[in-house]
């Protein structure tokens, strides 16, 4: 008997935990119900008839206001033989995205098409299925057939809000989604791999967007609308493998249809890459549109079997505007009015307009049944029904040619210069700039296509320096626009160099070089303000030249501007002007020849200016003769010095110092004949540039009577330095030696050139 009892008791319990949700562990913890297949979820799996676990998680949220999302955790396959229900409003079923729901082998649900693996029961809304994956397993269920209305992945009808994202659905008989008669459906970044017949199919549907989705149809298309309003197809790629339908279609038969598709790359499609068909025949033309942009048709209408291929493809449609897209190597034409075949009446009804603006069509080859004389750029094949307007559009190399039964006086025939097409960059090249996924770079040419779209169409949103005009091309009034071929150059401003203050004695010139530098190699005009009276200053050379008299001593502020004809850049420069030292200058005659060994025999007399060292050019010396006759004897000079005013050159320093050296002239010379050669008529220096006695009276010698040394480092400050010559002045008023004159001459010779201004030796 107590055996019996506790039989008993065992089956009493099977059957009170079979009444009630088997696999519920534990209280949920709002707002997520788990589901999961390793035991620690809410309700528990085990790979066989998972969808009855699913749907007592969904009954559960259903019952339960406090609950909203049944969550499938991963990785686990949940393998299903019913369909799973979603059973009230407001609710996600969501999960992993390694939890799989895969439909068993053998469903055998083939006397119930529109039976889906994921539906909706009762009157539902605001529904979300978002982040795992759908195996509809089409090899354990080849005995079902594609694209008949078996196992679509979801089914809903009459819902408003739609949200289906984040999935992986693959390997099916039917439809990604099919929705029937729903409102404002969400449909982006799924992926979506041979399914057997579409990705995305809203049926007689309001406010319907797919974005960000990649699409390889199997059996149909990727995205189709049929009878629905307000929808947007857009940021996609699609393609097929190893046939299909259209990559897009767009199908109506009544009520009002406006869609947008744009930004799509629509590649190797296997029927055309978008399909517009009305059905209806004649109907008021305020009833439909259909504005296909800046999308990217690479090999689109594959197929073999058929001749409707094409890039855009339509027929019976009011009101298409395919603008700003890019076609290249599509089959039959790129755009083309046709039905089923080029023979093919199409649907009744006439006036039906399609305008074909700012596209470039490209390498347009025959479709691969039937294909002799196709392969244009564009095409109609419903003439009596149909015209298509062209406007600004750029066609280049289609085979079969650019047009037959259309014409334009607006379009161009040239290469489009796209940066990559083998690679799939149809960016334009551009000398002023186009981007490369990541930044902007420049080309060293500019395709025909920029700024050469229709001047009706909008270009705000080019960037800058967009020519005032619309690109040609997929890219044409984006952010991504290639830029105007005439490049923008950023000019910079010039810069002066540095003006030092300078002192300058009256009675005594001062002259200065005032210049600037210019990255961009403009040229350059000078200005200044504040010159004192007496002072010029010249503006192209940028000399400033003045001579101050006596009551002219004062501080003088000049500001000097440079100019490259838009910016400019200025400097302000202190002139202390001083009552003259009292000194006795030399009066009388004075002699100031340079000497120039790259001229070897030409006379310079009088320079304004003396200079010294050497360059590339070769070497420098002065020769310097002051009349001294007044001085009787050397008891009346108790020094003398040589004042030179360094100017040159201007900003610059040099490889090497200067040291500036004073000599005693061996000879006479005769300043009206004196060069690098020669020291008077008929008469040589012995040694070329001058013969001399140092202070030790050696010939040639190295013993400078004055010496000073200019840091190489070191730039024109517009000041005068002094050279000590009174030993040198003495020798000649005592009678020593015959006033011969200086010899002034650079230590070492070689990239240490150097300018002066001389002043009198006093």
């Amino acid at each position: 008997m107590l055996n019996r009892k506790f039989v008993i008791f065992f089956l009493i319990g099977c059957l009170v935990l079979a009444s009630v949700p088997t696999a519920l562990c534990k209280t949920p913890t709002p707002p997520i119900v788990y589901v999961s297949g390793n035991g620690s979820g809410d309700f528990n799996c085990d790979g066989k008839a998972d969808d009855v676990q699913i749907n007592q998680a969904l009954k559960f949220v259903a019952d339960n206001p406090d609950y909203t999302t049944v969550y499938l955790k991963g990785p686990f396959t949940y393998t299903i033989e019913n369909t799973i229900y979603i059973q009230s409003s407001n609710t996600v079923l969501e999960g992993d995205s390694d939890a799989v729901v895969k439909l068993v082998d053998h469903a055998g649900w083939t006397n119930s098409p529109m039976i889906p693996l994921i539906g909706s029961k009762g009157s539902v809304n605001n529904l979300t299925v978002r982040g795992f994956e759908i195996n509809v397993n089409y090899p354990g269920n080849t005995e079902t057939p594609k694209g008949k209305g078996y196992y679509n992945c979801i089914y809903f009808g009459r819902v408003k809000n739609v949200t289906v994202c984040n999935m992986y659905m693959h390997d099916g008989h039917g439809d990604g989604l099919r929705a029937y008669y729903c409102e404002n459906i969400r449909f982006y970044n799924n992926t979506i791999s041979l399914l057997g017949h579409d990705g995305l199919y809203a049926i007689e549907s309001d406010n319907v967007e797919a974005w960000n989705n990649k699409i390889t149809c199997r059996i149909n298309s990727a995205l189709r609308v049929w009878n629905s309003d307000n929808v947007k197809f857009h940021d996609n790629f699609i393609d097929s493998y190893p046939d299909a339908g259209p990559g897009i279609q767009v199908q109506r038969s009544a009520g009002n249809m406006g869609v947008e598709i744009y930004d799509n790359l629509i590649t190797n499609t296997y029927g055309p890459g978008i399909w517009v068909i009305g059905t209806a025949g004649a109907y008021d033309k305020s009833l439909s549109s259909c504005y296909i942009h800046n999308n990217i048709f690479n090999g689109s209408g594959t197929n073999k079997n058929i001749q409707w291929v094409g890039g855009v493809l339509g027929s019976g449609f009011h009101n298409v505007l395919i603008e700003n897209n890019v076609f290249d190597g599509v089959h039959n034409a790129a755009v083309v009015n046709m039905y089923m075949t080029d023979t093919n009446a199409g649907p009744s009804g006439t006036g039906f307009t399609t305008t074909v603006r700012n596209n470039i069509i490209t390498n347009t080859v025959p479709r691969t049944t039937k294909g002799t004389g196709t392969g244009y750029g564009v095409l109609n094949c419903l003439t009596s029904s149909h015209k298509i307007v062209l406007e600004n559009n750029c066609l280049y190399s289609n085979t079969a040619g650019n047009y037959k039964n259309v014409n334009s006086a607006t379009d161009i025939y040239v290469d489009p210069l796209f940066v990559n097409s083998k690679s799939g960059d149809y960016h334009l090249k551009s000398v002023a700039g186009r981007w490369n996924g990541e930044t902007w770079v420049k080309d060293s040419i500019s395709s025909p296509c920029i700024d050469a779209g229709s001047a009706s169409s909008a270009y705000s949103n080019e960037p800058d320096d967009n020519g005032g005009r619309i690109n040609i091309g997929a890219f044409g009034n984006t952010k991504y626009a290639s830029k105007s071929g005439t490049p923008i150059v950023d000019n910079q401003a010039p810069v002066i160099n540095s003006i030092p203050d300078v002192t300058v004695e009256a009675g005594k010139s001062l002259t200065f070089t005032v210049s600037a530098s210019d990255a961009d190699g403009d040229s350059l005009a000078y200005s200044a303000s504040g010159i004192p009276t007496g002072a010029t200053f010249d503006s192209k050379s940028g000399v400033f030249s003045w001579t101050p008299a006596a009551g002219q001593e004062g501080t003088y502020s000049v500001t000097f501007e440079v100019s490259d004809g838009k910016l400019k850049d200025s400097a302000t420069v202190a002139v202390n002007v001083v009552k003259q030292e009292n000194s006795s200058p030399v009066t009388g005659e004075v002699y100031d020849n340079r000497l120039r060994e790259a001229s070897p025999n030409t006379v310079y007399k009088s320079s304004s200016f003396i200079d010294v060292g050497g360059m590339s050019t070769g070497k420098y010396r002065d020769a310097m003769w002051f009349d001294l006759s007044e001085y009787d004897n050397s008891g009346e000079v108790s020094d003398a010095s040589l004042s030179l005013f360094w100017y040159y050159p201007v900003g610059n320093s040099r490889p090497a110092d200067t040291v500036i050296e004073v000599y005693r002239p061996a000879s006479a010379w005769d300043p009206g004949y004196v060069s690098w050669n020669k020291r008077t008529s008929g008469l040589a220096w012995k040694n070329p540039g001058g013969d001399w006695y140092d202070k030790n009276g050696v010939l040639q010698g190295s013993t400078p009577y004055a010496t000073i040394t200019i840091k190489g480092s070191t730039l024109p400050d517009n000041r005068y330095y002094e050279l000590d010559v009174t030993d040198l002045v003495k020798e000649y008023t005592s009678g020593k030696y015959e006033n011969t004159g200086f010899l002034i001459k650079a230590r070492s010779e070689s990239n240490n050139y150097i300018a002066f201004y001389s002043s009198d030796c006093g």
